[in-house]
């Protein structure tokens, strides 16, 4: 999911750059929103192997 977000984020990049502006935001914001889905499945990951452990 970070490789994704990671992809569009530099899509978003090199489409800002070339004078695509709503593509290029529209690109940032998917790949902030997968970056933040990347963080919530880490914490639930991390916390379910606490969990599981003790």
């Amino acid at each position: 999911m970070l490789r994704y977000a990671l992809i569009f984020f530099i899509v978003a990049i090199v489409a800002g750059v070339l004078g695509f502006g709503g593509f290029a935001g529209a690109m940032a914001g998917i790949a902030e929103i997968l970056f933040y889905i990347f963080l919530v499945l880490l914490v639930v990951s991390l916390i379910s192997g606490l969990l599981k452990k003790a």
